[in-house]
């Protein structure tokens, strides 16, 4: 019975863990994209994976997935899984399963891009040099061969897997259809018991419901983005976006430039607005939602508006739509996209990506980082490495691609937004368990000073058998 960090270990994003059970099956609890580049490329040097190859196991070897939710750091490399060989079952929930579904399409175009880029600077590499150059380009064929795995199953249904292993989703609040795993499978010694939080939501969080709470386990694995942190209680969404409206867009007047995730936070962002429109709490100016995937995704929100919290469902009964108001423009071309950077009465613009790693936002950005009458209003966490971080951090300069800008622009940022629960949540959640009976807990998804950080906390509240894994680190849970 053994444990592996494959993703996610001291770091924040490509959550992947392999549980061995007793009689050999396997299973790989979420298969997420690592957006920092230089662990990836770490990766293959250290365990000098197979050329054409990405994982560092072999995939044929597992038996089944788990896929906790549908943001791409968690289900962003299952095409590449099934593309090297995985034949088994893609087990979540039916929104996770229809939000996976856009965004890995969404992934298949960026993906293009990307290739066609490589080919016009002259190179004509085969699919394992395209591999081994950045891990991993996949195309139409292998998304559709991931999807076809899928397997959608109820939230809170104790699902028999085959006989002694059972799975169980427990809605974790952090996005539509987001889920924290329960997996039980039974031992010469018993039934033993092993809990994968996921990504973990908040209370009181824009359309969605608190999480729920979870059952003892006998080793946990839990994330740790916000494990030093609390968010502000205070804050409500409505006021938040009021007071930075009113400061960019009126007294400036400007334009409001927001990064933002089209699954999950732009739902959240047009449903603040939609409200605010509905209370003439919102100015009479153009709203720009630039994501197609958002329009998209808004649809699979509404379609399962009953897992919603009560208060959007009773927003939805008085107004038949969630995300839909008078100024609102859901921009779909591309061109149509670029053209508003020629649009020059005040605005706010939606576009992803949230953390400003790829997507139509890096355009957006660019074309206003010196325009002093602009305002980029962070709404969200953004990992290490990526251009949203580099963006908090500025001191008046940043980097992109090969060149040094000069910003001028001024950049805010708001957590009222993240879908992470920060540490009141996560210590909720772990104190569902036993400090007695818990037998190992691992933190994962966070930055690692983060992680020390909570694992103190944890500690001095009893729970000392804490660990902060390694990246490729085994564990045999037989032997505790």
């Amino acid at each position: 019975m053994k444990l592996t960090f494959w993703g996610a270990a001291r770091q924040v994003t490509g959550s992947m863990y392999m549980l061995e059970l007793p009689d050999d099956f396997r299973i790989l609890i979420d298969c997420g994209f690592d957006f920092e580049t230089e662990r990836q490329q770490r990766t293959h040097e250290v365990h000098k994976i197979q050329e054409g190859f990405i994982f560092p196991f072999d995939v044929k070897s597992i038996n089944l997935v788990l896929l906790t939710h549908a943001h791409i750091d968690h289900s962003g490399q299952l095409p590449n899984l099934v593309a090297e060989g995985y034949e088994g079952q893609i087990l979540c929930t039916a929104p996770t399963y229809e939000l996976t579904h856009i965004l890995l399409e969404d992934s298949v175009n960026i993906h293009k891009r990307k290739l066609s880029h490589i080919h016009k600077a002259g190179s004509k590499m085969s699919r394992k040099e395209i591999i081994n150059k950045s891990l991993g380009l996949y195309n139409e064929r292998d998304a559709k061969d991931a999807l076809d795995r899928f397997v959608p199953i109820s939230p809170k249904h104790r699902f028999k897997v085959k006989q002694g292993l059972y799975v169980t989703f427990i809605p974790a609040g952090h996005l539509l259809g987001a889920c924290s795993i329960v997996v039980e499978f039974e031992t010469t010694e018993g039934w033993k018991k092993i809990g994968f939080s996921g990504d973990l939501g908040r209370k009181n969080y824009t359309l969605l419901k608190d999480p729920e709470p979870f059952p003892e386990v006998d080793f946990l694995v839990c994330e740790s983005t916000y494990g030093n942190r609390r968010h502000n209680k205070t804050q409500n969404p409505v006021a938040v976006v009021s007071d930075v409206v009113q400061r960019t867009c009126i007294d400036m007047p400007g334009r409001l430039i927001i990064p933002a995730f089209s699954i999950g936070r732009t739902q959240g962002l047009l449903y603040t607005l939609n409200r605010m429109w509905e209370e003439t709490k919102l100015p009479r100016i153009k709203v720009f939602s630039d994501s197609p995937l958002a329009k998209k995704s808004g649809k699979i929100y509404e379609k399962y508006r009953s897992q919603l919290n009560q208060e959007a469902q009773d927003f939805y009964k008085d107004n038949e739509t969630l995300f839909s108001f008078e100024n609102l423009e859901i921009v779909e071309d591309l061109k149509r996209s670029e053209a508003i950077s020629n649009y020059y009465e005040p605005c706010i613009i939606i576009s992803s990506s949230g953390m400003v790693q790829g997507g139509r936002i890096e355009h957006h950005i660019q074309t206003n980082l010196k325009n002093p009458y602009a305002t980029i209003f962070m709404s969200g966490y953004a990992a290490e490495g990526t251009l949203g971080r580099k963006l908090m951090d500025n001191n008046g300069s940043i980097r992109m691609g090969a060149k040094e800008e000069t910003v001028l622009c001024r950049v805010e940022k708001t957590d009222v937004y993240s879908g992470h629960g920060d540490l009141d949540d996560l210590l909720t959640f772990v104190n569902y368990q036993s400090k007695e009976n818990l037998k190992k807990l691992f933190l994962v998804h966070g930055e690692v000073l983060v992680m020390e950080d909570f694992k103190q906390t944890l500690v001095c509240q009893g729970f000392e058998q804490t660990i902060i894994p390694e990246w490729g680190k085994t564990f045999d849970l037989s032997m505790n």
